[in-house]
């Protein structure tokens, strides 16, 4: 693919253990496509959920810190968690654009030089289109999905608040689309791919969230979807959770590309995940 760009990856807790395929796809593809993804010596969990409060910074400097990474080396940051990027590039916004987080945090963190905010936040797809190119992407593809129709789960997380994640268009979408497309495959739109699963709701209230889940398989199968992909792990959980009618396959959207540029590998076994949950803590080379 030519010239190797690298780019800093924060890969996140879920990825290190129960999203392994979200991760380790990302990773063989985007070396395939000519992005290296280096990974930060140290990282420390997102945090999982934006924080509510105004003048709360302690949930936010670990995305400090790995924002700050990134402008040292002078990388872009790249991430493909859905709630990583929702979480990341909105404290990002809020060291850009927010005084008193902004002093608070560089206070606490001390480093060499304050940040700012500088660090463009890129999620994996935005990686495809707008640095790699969807183009190049069809080009490298050997194994086409031609034939299957896929249709594309946004979730909520990648599409607001619009106005800071300016991922694309929260109403009516089409990066995915635009990514199923690039492999070969055929595109399906359905109304509710833009809709909330339940989120961690599920987790209090399986019933509200098998509610809302039925509804978007409903609908995907409906309009000739015959499977859905996601970035998003909490998404893909409560979807694939679900054991009502109507049900259809899951996949991560990385999986997907990894299927068409023939790097699929074979499944690990299931029992390696058991009770394994969140690592809050990584460091190179060390598996959580």
């Amino acid at each position: 693919m030519g010239e190797i760009t690298q780019y800093s990856y924060f890969p996140g807790c879920t990825l290190k253990t129960k999203a392994r395929d979200l991760d380790r796809y990302a990773r063989s593809c985007a070396a395939k496509l000519g992005a290296e993804l280096v990974e930060p010596e140290m990282w420390q969990c997102c945090g999982g959920v934006y924080p509510l409060g105004s003048d709360e910074i302690g949930n936010k400097l670990s995305s400090v810190r790995a924002l700050n990474d990134a402008k040292e080396h002078g990388l872009e940051l790249v991430t493909v968690c859905s709630a990583c990027y929702h979480v990341i590039k909105r404290v990002n916004d809020d060291m850009a654009n927010v005084p008193d987080i902004q002093t608070r945090a560089n206070n606490y963190a001390q480093f060499d030089e304050p940040y700012r905010g500088e660090t463009k936040v890129l999620h994996y797809l935005e990686l495809l289109r707008d640095r790699i190119g969807f183009d190049k992407v069809k080009e490298a593809v050997t194994k086409p999905l031609t034939g299957k129709k896929i249709g594309a789960y946004y979730g909520c997380l990648l599409l607001r608040p619009s106005k800071i994640l300016q991922f694309d268009d929260p109403e009516n979408p089409s990066i995915m689309e635009d990514f199923i497309s690039s492999v070969g495959a055929t595109p399906v739109r359905y109304q509710m791919r833009n809709e909330c699963c339940g989120g961690y709701r599920s987790m209090e209230n399986r019933a509200l969230s098998d509610k809302l889940v039925g509804k978007i398989f409903t609908d995907a199968k409906n309009a000739g979807c015959e499977e859905l992909i996601t970035a998003c792990p909490l998404c893909w959980y409560n979807l694939n959770q679900y054991q009502g009618p109507d049900k259809l396959p899951v996949r991560y959207m990385t999986e997907v590309l990894a299927e068409a540029l023939d790097l699929l590998e074979a499944k690990p076994d299931p029992a390696e995940l058991d009770g394994v949950s969140c690592a809050c803590m990584h460091e190179a080379g060390k598996e959580a």
